[in-house]
């Protein structure tokens, strides 16, 4: 926009006007007539902004004050402006007006005004500009996934709920395998501590307040491992016996429902009787993604004979017919039937919505997309914030494949835009690694030529950080990109190459990965950390969890000097573990013993109990492999 202030998403159109408005004593602010609730909501924000700037001024209803008393207005006006969720701020030097298309375009002006205000804080002026703003995506969600071990308390959801909606997102999921207590399927969830119905009924209240539409969220095919961990739950499994995923970790565990077994049905029936009623939102994420074992077990006869494709097709139909009972539409990950068999999107249930994701930089969002829109299948595209599989995330990665989502999505008549932060194996990053990728997926979505080159370091200083001193922006940028500065890349992976030095311990060393993770590569990343960690002191973040922030990223940075050291040591021994000398090993026992304590305490400080004890595991397992 301009130099003076930043606004994250940056709007459609701005100007900035010669002049300012003095924000002086005994203004009032006129709510449009018969103001409906939604407007009043805007119109409180509003005097709040103003109240940072200079003296609080008083609502009045229109047409029941003086002319020369009015020194603000707020109306809704669809006449004015007809884009859906759009809004006009004008600020003159005697007066300022709001008129938006609806309640959700009043609130995204207020949200703005907001963010000015905080600029001006004190300072009894605003700058007089003129802005025009619409979003390039109606739809633009966030799903944050609850089922990797890691669950927020209630509060932790709230505040994440809050900064997104101050970004303008308007969709909101939590992503469930096994983290909704559902009453009858206590079994699966009774040593966790799952998200429970009164939770739901909540956080859809607080989601409505902020127009965010809460959407329900569980998966009801493939990824039900720890449903089938419990015996009752193992007569639904395609593979009772297990079977090798396709990614051929060797992994040998019941994955997915079987497709041909109507009990089958009537499971997935039974949870969303249950989960459904607590939602508000015409929508339902099924999932239905990586149905790795689909045809090696018990539907193998079926799929031999009819196709694997119309067997997974059949039981998608299924799904969708339990979501239609209850009046809502599916939205369904569209990776078995868009990547695997095309021929079959003209036979996707009618009114489902496909889930295009992807999550490196170049994924295919344009062939795969393109499918669904030549045959006339509504979609979302589902970049993410790649912060999973890592400690401190990818920030090159996850940037270029939003904007990839982006301008695809746009092009190609996306009728959303779901950013997705999952936490595989672990859930080891902690919630602010996510908040560069959730701020410019945010913003992109939002309006994608304005935001597309914006300085998010900037930005998440002034609006997310709140840090004063501009060390946090970067600091988490530079930070996220490590393994990109210091050559230790794997164009193949969903992860940190250096992570998954500790995530995916491997006895054949396989993932040494010698031609990209090598001594002098591991020296750079090193001096890497420690050059962007050093200025973390001086933060001056105003927030009420900055020290906790910190403490995340002090452990973050551990953590990455940890699995350096220890991917040195295997250098030096020939790459093998088991040859590192076992003075050597005792050094790295010791350097990772306080970091696991350490996740430990920062995970109770935002989350719940539940799957603490298998994300530490995880470390714990290689303080055994260094014989402590």
């Amino acid at each position: 926009m301009n130099n003076e202030f930043v606004l994250l998403p940056e709007p459609q159109q701005s100007i900035r006007l010669d002049g300012v408005l003095e924000v002086g004593a005994g203004g009032l602010i006129s709510v449009g007539a018969r103001p409906v609730a939604g407007l009043h909501r805007a119109a409180r924000m509003l005097q709040e902004a103003l109240s940072m700037v200079g003296p609080r001024w008083q609502l009045t209803p229109a047409g029941a004050e003086t002319d020369a008393d009015v020194r603000a207005s707020i109306a809704i006006n669809p006449y004015h402006v007809p884009r859906a969720q759009g809004y006009r701020i004008t600020i003159e030097s005697d007066f300022l007006g709001i008129v938006a298309a609806d309640e959700a375009g009043a609130f995204y002006a207020a949200a703005t005004m907001r963010q000015i205000a905080e600029q001006f804080r004190g300072t009894g002026r605003l700058p007089c500009l003129r802005i025009n703003d619409w979003p390039d995506f109606l739809t633009r969600g966030v799903m944050h996934d609850i089922s990797k071990d890691k669950i927020p308390t209630l509060e932790t959801i709230f505040g994440l709920v809050d900064m997104l909606a101050g970004l303008k997102v308007n969709q909101f999921q939590l992503h469930s395998e096994n983290a909704f207590a559902y009453r009858d399927h206590k079994t699966v969830w009774a040593d966790g501590t799952p998200v429970t119905g009164d939770d739901i009924l909540a956080l859809d209240e607080f989601c409505r307040e902020r127009h965010i539409d809460l959407v329900a969220n569980q998966n009801s095919f493939g990824h039900f491992e720890r449903w089938f961990e419990h015996a009752e739950y193992l007569p639904l499994a395609e593979s009772p016996e297990g079977a090798v995923d396709h990614w051929g970790t060797g992994k040998n565990v019941p994955y997915s429902l079987c497709a041909t077994d109507p009990k089958c049905v009537d499971f997935i029936r039974s949870l969303y009787d249950d989960l459904l009623p607590h939602f508000s939102s015409d929508l339902v994420n099924v999932g239905c993604d990586e149905t790795d074992d689909l045809g090696l077990g018990r539907s193998r006869e079926a799929c031999e004979e009819h196709g694997k494709g119309r067997v997974y097709l059949e039981f998608l139909n299924e799904v969708s017919r339990i979501v239609k009972s209850h009046g809502r539409t599916m939205l369904f990950w569209d990776d078995i039937i868009v990547w695997n068999y095309p021929e079959l999107i003209p036979d996707l249930p009618a009114d489902a919505i496909a889930l295009e994701w992807g999550y490196r930089a170049n994924h295919p969002f344009a062939e795969n997309a393109g499918k669904l829109a030549d045959a006339g299948v509504p979609f979302y595209v589902c970049p993410g914030t790649a912060s999973w599989n890592t400690v401190a995330g990818r920030t090159d990665n996850a940037m270029a494949n939003m904007l990839n989502a982006a301008e695809t999505g746009r092009s190609l008549g996306a009728v959303g835009y779901l950013n997705t932060d999952w936490g595989d194996h672990g859930h080891w990053q902690y919630l602010p690694v996510s908040y560069l990728g959730l701020a410019y997926g945010a913003s992109v979505s939002w309006s994608l030529d304005s935001n597309r080159d914006v300085d998010i370091s900037r930005a998440l200083d002034v609006h997310v950080f709140r840090d004063s001193a501009g060390v946090m922006g970067n600091l988490v940028h530079a930070l996220g990109n490590t393994d990109e500065v210091s050559g230790l890349r794997r164009p193949s992976t969903n992860g940190s190459p250096l992570a998954e030095l500790l995530l995916f311990p491997d006895p054949s060393d396989r993932r040494l990965h010698p031609e990209t993770i090598t001594s002098p590569a591991l020296d750079t990343a090193l001096d890497h950390v420690d050059k962007v960690m050093a200025p973390i002191s001086q933060a001056r973040m105003d927030r009420d969890d900055a020290s906790l922030v910190v403490d995340e990223y002090l452990n973050a940075a551990a953590v990455m000097r940890h699995c350096i050291h220890m991917a040195k040591a295997r250098i030096d021994a020939g790459g093998v573990i088991g040859s590192v000398p076992a003075s050597t090993k005792a050094e790295l026992a010791s350097d990772l013993r306080p970091i696991i304590e350490e996740h430990r305490r920062l995970w109770m400080a935002r989350n719940r109990a539940g799957g603490l004890k298998d994300s530490a595991w995880r470390m714990e397992r290689w303080l055994t492999t260094y014989g402590s």
